[in-house]
């Protein structure tokens, strides 16, 4: 008797796991909600005065979802103060939600809604004030009007434009709601090397249907204009930004924008950037082309976001073009212009330092430009968690006014009172299934949102609350993955490209090393060998005085700890410095014994993911289980091409053996130089 009691509970035990554990796709992201039966909704209200859309939807989330206690949703307008946030106050029998817009209470609906979901108690008495840092929280999608996506690694676009304006895509709702369950309210739809066809009036006419669909969840859009439009679709002879006609016809098509999408946002632009047209074209500057549009839009609060990404093959030292066109131009921008500046002066590395225009530019309005996206992080195979990524860049300090200033205070108005503050991202979503290919790349849209709504928030608390919410509250799961997940940027900067190494992967799709590549006819500074210097003197891009002084553009202290190579953070050593290979560390090593280990350890850390997941099986379903146990073993296979393929190649100007303690290479040089991956970087 006693066994068949055994076998009965083992099988109820296998039913509950089964039942627990059902199949999913990852299309849900975080929003994994349970709906609330009759009976809890029977037992409390949600009561709501407003007719305003996104109160209307905020009250709707809560009546489907909440299984609180009772909640009224509030609009008052003397909380200026909390421009777009909320208040929640109350007790355990009920709720306020307290906000100066409709869009604050769908706000403060989710965030009741994700407290629930973590498996939080509401506190008794609750007072909640939740303001956001930035105002403008921006996703740019590299999309193109072909829906293919420049650096997109998730499938096609999500945008149907040959289905649009007729038939309208669900998907559009998933989208805009889950980025209103983190506070983004803004999206550039399209690619910034962008095609004029975008602001003719067909796909206009597209581009309003997505605005009214977004709208309801607070969602402004914004487009990414070529700045040759005029003379590309407007007939005009050029599109000198000086020139009256040119002017006119930039009114002329803000006019028609507005008229059909009366809260449009403005404009995104790249120019005179990677062969993209621009003011300089006609002998003006940023200013003059970026002005000319300001003006244009001003009639309508409308905002231009002037990209800082410039160089060209003539400068000795890319990472110091930015500053040099935009320092002589600060303060010359109108007050709607924002100056887009990437976090680093080179592009998306694995780690850059800070780039120095937010330090300098003290007089225009800025905002930093992140890339969620994988570009140079293993696409959607590598597991890479970019909270820390992000919060290196935004706790930087500049010390443009003493010390403190950091970039985020540089930027979210602390120091300049700017009429929006903004931060952007480089969207990594498409049309797969769980929206952006891998299912721990939902992370980083995830605290892209979270920290553009509160850039204090800890790369640490940021992931504890992601993991419960895409996967369960259980601590023998949440507390190993969120370790994975702190962890895996250092290992990607170790296997990848340690101690300030940058930017010497393959040509063009970015995906593996190539430390030794040199494509004929290419601009050297596309090439490997351009920032890392290998030779049998040394390694490393010398940006002290010696060198290009690239250290000039950063403000006292930084200025002198970055020059001297003793002073210098070794995170950053070898973008600030070439060094000998037998230079001493701080730990006594090598500087090549000291890159062999830090390879050594990116494979070990690696690895150590695909350990640390396979144990996990019991907590996750199985589609989500297995998808994610293939790309842990793609990255651990890629940490070992990189770590041999950048160490052999190395090894033929040092000289010098791999130490004993490091795992010694499984390929050879030549093989790896025959790699040639034909990736298509618009998938």
């Amino acid at each position: 008797m006693r066994f068949y009691k055994i076998q009965l509970l083992m099988l109820l035990i296998a039913l509950i796991s089964t039942v627990s554990l059902q199949a999913e796709d990852g299309s849900q992201l975080w929003l994994r909600y349970d709906r609330v039966s009759k009976e809890v909704a029977a037992r409390r209200t949600i009561s709501n005065q407003s007719n305003h859309v996104s109160a209307q939807l905020a009250a709707q989330e809560l009546a489907d979802y909440w299984s609180g206690q009772h909640v009224e949703l509030v609009l008052d307008n003397q909380k200026r103060d909390l421009k777009d946030g909320f208040q929640i106050n109350g007790n355990h029998e009920k709720l306020h939600v307290i906000a100066y817009q409709p869009v604050g209470l769908l706000y403060g609906a989710y965030h009741l809604l994700q407290k629930q979901q973590m498996g939080k108690k509401i506190s008794d008495p609750i007072a909640i004030a939740e303001v956001p840092t930035f105002d403008l929280r921006v996703l740019n999608h590299w999309d193109n009007l072909d829906r293919t996506v420049e650096r997109g690694y998730a499938g096609h676009s999500l945008w149907l434009w040959e289905d649009l304006p007729s038939k309208i895509s669900p998907r559009y709702e998933h989208y805009a709601r889950a980025n209103a369950s983190i506070g983004i309210n803004t999206v550039v739809l399209n690619n910034v090397n962008a095609s004029p066809q975008i602001l003719t009036a067909a796909y206009l006419e597209k581009v309003k249907v997505l605005a009214d669909v977004f709208r309801p969840y607070g969602i402004q859009v914004y487009l990414s204009a070529n700045f040759s439009s005029p003379a590309i679709i407007g007939g005009l002879s050029d599109s000198d930004p000086l020139r009256k006609e040119v002017q006119d016809w930039w009114s002329l098509k803000a006019k028609e924008i507005y008229a059909l999408i009366p809260d449009f946002g403005g404009f995104l632009v790249k120019a005179n950037s990677e062969g993209q047209p621009g003011p300089q074209d006609y002998g003006r500057t940023h200013a003059d082309g970026a002005n000319m549009l300001a003006d244009a839009l001003k009639p309508f609060g409308g905002i231009i976001m002037w990209r800082a990404f410039v160089y060209n093959p003539t400068i000795e030292d890319r990472a110091k073009q930015a500053y040099s066109e935009f320092v002589p131009l600060d303060g010359k921008f109108r007050d709607n212009v924002i100056v887009q500046t990437k976090n680093g002066a080179i592009d998306f590395q694995p780690r850059e330092p800070f780039h120095p225009l937010f330090g300098a530019m003290k007089k225009s309005n800025q905002m930093v430009e992140f890339q969620i996206t994988q570009e140079y992080l293993g696409f959607s195979n590598h597991l890479v968690y970019l909270a820390p990524l992000f919060k290196e860049t935004l706790d930087a300090d500049t010390y443009a006014h003493g010390a403190g200033s950091t970039v985020a205070k540089m930027t979210d108005g602390t120091y300049h009172a700017q009429a929006k503050s903004a931060i952007a991202g480089v969207a990594n979503i498409g049309e797969d299934t769980n929206w952006t290919g891998h299912h721990f790349a939902q992370a980083n849209w995830y605290a892209f949102g979270r920290l553009a709504w509160n850039h204090t928030l800890s790369s640490s608390a940021i992931a504890d609350e992601w993991i419960r919410a895409t996967f369960n509250n259980e601590e023998d799961f949440v507390t190993p993955v969120k370790e994975m997940m702190l962890t895996s940027r250092e290992a990607a900067v170790n296997y990848m490209m340690p101690l300030g190494l940058h930017h010497i992967f393959a040509f063009d799709h970015h995906y593996g090393p190539e430390p030794w590549g040199d494509i004929a006819g290419a601009r050297p500074d596309w090439m490997p060998w351009y920032y890392h210097n290998a030779s049998s003197d040394g390694l490393g891009f010398d940006r002290t005085k010696t060198g290009s002084n690239a250290v000039a553009q950063y403000n006292q202290p930084l200025r002198d700890i970055y020059s001297d190579a003793a002073t210098c953070p070794e995170t950053l050593l070898l973008w600030f410095h070439h060094l000998p290979w037998s230079y001493s560390m701080r730990n006594g090593n090598s500087l090549w014994d000291e890159l062999c280990y830090h390879y050594d350890a990116g494979v070990q850390e690696a690895r150590d993911f695909q350990k640390q997941w396979n144990g996990l099986e019991g907590y996750v379903d199985k589609e989500r289980f297995s998808d994610v146990q293939q790309r842990l073993a793609i990255q651990a296979h890629d940490a070992v091409w990189w770590k041999d393929a950048v160490l052999l190649y190395f090894q033929t100007f040092s000289n010098q053996p791999i130490p004993s303690g490091v795992a010694q290479p499984i390929h050879r040089l030549e093989e790896l130089k025959k790699i040639k991956l034909h990736l298509n970087h618009h998938n």
